[in-house]
Parts: structure tokens; C-alpha cells; sequence
């Protein structure tokens, strides 16, 4: 590789959305469009690019896993352990090139030479201290001490208050870095959140959609320019394509619950989950669900009680899993897809007053599911919804019409037609002797 990279994941960056909007050409580059991993999120597809490999290969099978043994549920965890497989640098760093990650998912330990993440402290008796993890140690407050920069909010990055500020402040953290010779690294990758919070709350079309288009445009334009005066070459990429939410949200562990595969402890008339006497819960994550059953003569009973579940479109078997490319340990004996226009929440309870406590909060690491709701508040003051039918974008399906757009400055022949196509053309320029 003759020149420098920087590698910018665009959230939310779907090719037929640019499209509508007439974007196609933005920020100098052109788009083009390419078939994105399944299941379309965020853990899923960074794992699957940086490894130039699939799910079953790399076992990032949904941004949450179940632990079988713990029976527990953990989402959004930061150990880069958690994902498998040789990355695509590592022949680059091997011979003395230098790689940095910016706000990248599970890049906490992960073998680059400049890193950032949010990385907050949950005090004991509650309450938050804000940092983020980096390296160099003094990094977040290096950047904090340079120009207009100000320690990163993580309220700006995911909550009733997360808007573009969250990547205002990533690209001018981009923009700094790529300035500064003793930190810039040969190759950077970085995640650019700008357009999920709008499109999840209001859709992919009208204003919001818009308008969040005009901030992330702004925001790769700033990065663009920096590149440019240091060297780099820059390609874009965007992780799933945004669907707009037509009906209400598919509840398969009620489904589960009512069939009594699933079980609920009721603690002071709230219901929780238990997992230790459950025969079978789904694990959702937007569009798409991992349900884990526990005996494997269980499996034909949950099927047939999810393929009645309204809002489900498929329940796919052990067979169809691998044939995604999905099936590896991590993954459950079922997967969910839902119906084009739903998705797949994860409450079992049926009356508000039933909602276990964590159901009214912030908690993105213990709930046991992706939970949309977070991005709007609630009642009582500064809790937030629990109501499904404000969320208008969703994702998480690929294939037909959820093609995500990419772009490059450096000419790649021939074009990348999938994601996994993209990484391995990235691989391949960094495998190239300088």
C-alpha cells in the first residue's frame, strides 16, 4: 500500500437511502451500492469487516450474547477476544505499520496501536463517571486539550439526548489525529453514529432523515479535507440499511411466555425473566432474534409457537442458520426474522406496571435485548418508554432493498459487491508490499 487509509463506517448509510434523497454524490465522493452481512448490525458487520469473515467464522453472531452456562444475556460488550479470526492489519502491523480504531464495538485489548471507546465508570450506588478507554492512556484528554474539543458525552451517544453532536466530535477527534504525527497511524478506522438516532426514532424518510443526511455529509466532508492534506485515502462504507417501521413490534417471548417454554419470576409485581428455568427465550436484536432452547426436543415446540407469533416472518433451523452464515456455537437453535415493516421487542409482559425496573432505564448491557425505546423518554421524568410504537426504523434484514453504499477515493477494481467483498479488497491493499 503506496499511501495512507482511513476507514469510516457510516451507521445507518443505506444505498437506497442516499438514493431517495438524491445523494448519491456526497461530500465529493460516489456511492455505490453492496449486499451487507446478515444480520445487519453494528457488532455483526464491524466484526465481519475487520475479519474479513462471516459470522460462523467469527462468532459475533448479534450485538448480545447468551451465555449458556451463566444463562445470562450480555449486549454491547467491549472485549475484542469476543471476536475470532485474523484481521484484516495484521500483515500491515506485522511489518511495522501502525493501525488505530476509533469507537469501534469490542475494540477494548484489540491488538491496533491507537485506540478510543466510551468507557464509563458505574458508581456502586449509582451514577456514572464519564471517560473513554484509550490508547495511548492519555489520549481522550490529549484531544480534550486541543482546539475546541470537549470531553466526550456519552449521553450524546446513545439515549433520549443522542443527536449528531455524538459524530461532530468523532470526526473533529479524526481530524486532530490525522494532524498530529506522533499519533497518526498509517491505517485508521472509525464509526461515524450521525444518522442511527434519527432514522430509528422518525424513519428513513421526510425531514429528520434529511437533515441527519446534511450533518453526516458535513461530518465526512471535515474528514475528507483532513485526510486529504495528510496523505490518505479515504473509503466509506455504511453497516445495514434503515427500514421504515409499518406495524407494531413482534413479541416472541410473549409468544413464549404464554406457551410456557418461557418463564417469569414476579418480584413486587414485576416480572423478570428467569433464564435458569426457561425452556426457551429469544434473544432480539431488531429485525432479527436468536432464540436458544435448551433440550433439543424443545426446538419443534418453540418453532411452531414463533411461527404463529405475529410480526415473524421466518424461523429458521439449524440448517438455513448455517446456510446465512450464521451458525456457529454462539448462535441459538432458532433465529427470527421479522416481518418487512416490524421488529422483534423483547418484553414477555403485557401490563406496564409488569415491566421489570431496568425496563424504565438506560441499561444497555443487562437488558436481555436490544431495546429501541431508550432513544425516547418516558414517564415518570427522565425514565425512558416502553413504548413500542414510537420506534419508525429498524434493520437487521439483508438482501433485496437493504443494500448499504460505499465509496472510496482510490479505485477498486473490480467494485466490491458485498461487504465481505469490500474487507477483502482492504486486506489485500494492506497486504501489498510498500
Amino acid at each position: 500500500m503506496s499511501s495512507k487509509l482511513l476507514i469510516i463506517e457510516a451507521a445507518a448509510l443505506g444505498y437506497d437511502l442516499l438514493r431517495r434523497h438524491g445523494l448519491q454524490e456526497m461530500a465529493g465522493l460516489t456511492f455505490q451500492p453492496a449486499e451487507t452481512v446478515f444480520p445487519a448490525v453494528t457488532c455483526t458487520v464491524q466484526a465481519s469487516f475487520r475479519t474479513a469473515g462471516a459470522p460462523a467464522v467469527h462468532g459475533m453472531i448479534s450485538n448480545g450474547l447468551f451465555h449458556r452456562d451463566l444463562r445470562k444475556v450480555t449486549f454491547w460488550e467491549q472485549s475484542a477476544r469476543l471476536v475470532a479470526g485474523e484481521r484484516i492489519w495484521s500483515p500491515l502491523r506485522r511489518r511495522g505499520g501502525t493501525v488505530g480504531m476509533l469507537f469501534f464495538q469490542q475494540s477494548m485489548g484489540e491488538a491496533v496501536d491507537l485506540l478510543l471507546t466510551p468507557a464509563p465508570i458505574h458508581k456502586h450506588h449509582g451514577g456514572m463517571i464519564e471517560d473513554c478507554y484509550g490508547r495511548p492512556d492519555d489520549l481522550h484528554a490529549r484531544l480534550c486539550r486541543t482546539g475546541p474539543m470537549r470531553p466526550f458525552k456519552l449521553r450524546t451517544y446513545w439515549g433520549p439526548l443522542a443527536g449528531d453532536s455524538a459524530g461532530t466530535w468523532i470526526s473533529e477527534a479524526i481530524r486532530l489525529i490525522l494532524g498530529d504525527e506522533q499519533l497518526a497511524p498509517d491505517v485508521l478506522l472509525a464509526y461515524l453514529p450521525t444518522l442511527d438516532y434519527d432514522l430509528q426514532r422518525h424513519g428513513p424518510d421526510g425531514r429528520k432523515a434529511a437533515a441527519a443526511l446534511a450533518s453526516l455529509a458535513g461530518q465526512i466532508d471535515q474528514v475528507l479535507s483532513a485526510a486529504r492534506q495528510r496523505g490518505y485515502e479515504v473509503i466509506v462504507f455504511g453497516d445495514y440499511a434503515m427500514a421504515e417501521v409499518t406495524q407494531p413490534a413482534s413479541l416472541p417471548n410473549l409468544a413464549l411466555l404464554e406457551s410456557g417454554l418461557l418463564r417469569a419470576r414476579p418480584v413486587r409485581g414485576m416480572l423478570y425473566a428467569d433464564l435458569h428455568e426457561s425452556r426457551a427465550f429469544a434473544l432480539v436484536d431488531h429485525e432479527v432474534a436468536h432464540v436458544y432452547v435448551r433440550e433439543p426436543g424443545d426446538v419443534g415446540a418453540a418453532r411452531r409457537v414463533l411461527r404463529e407469533a405475529p410480526g415473524v416472518a421466518e424461523v429458521l433451523d439449524a440448517e438455513e442458520i448455517a446456510a446465512r452464515g450464521v451458525r456457529h456455537p454462539n448462535a441459538g437453535e432458532l433465529m427470527l426474522v421479522a416481518e418487512e415493516g416490524s421488529w422483534l421487542a423483547y418484553p414477555w409482559w403485557t401490563q406496564k406496571r409488569e415491566a421489570p425496573d431496568y425496563a424504565r432505564h438506560v441499561d444497555i448491557h443487562n437488558k436481555p435485548g436490544y431495546d429501541p425505546c431508550e432513544l425516547f423518554f418516558g414517564w415518570p421524568p427522565m425514565s425512558v418508554s416502553l413504548d413500542t410504537s414510537r420506534v419508525r426504523g429498524t434493520h437487521g434484514r439483508a438482501g433485496s432493498g437493504r443494500r448499504v453504499a460505499w465509496a472510496s477515493t482510490v479505485e477498486l477494481d473490480p467494485a466490491p459487491a458485498t461487504l465481505l467483498d469490500l474487507a477483502a479488497t482492504v486486506k489485500h491493499m494492506l497486504d501489498e508490499e510498500e
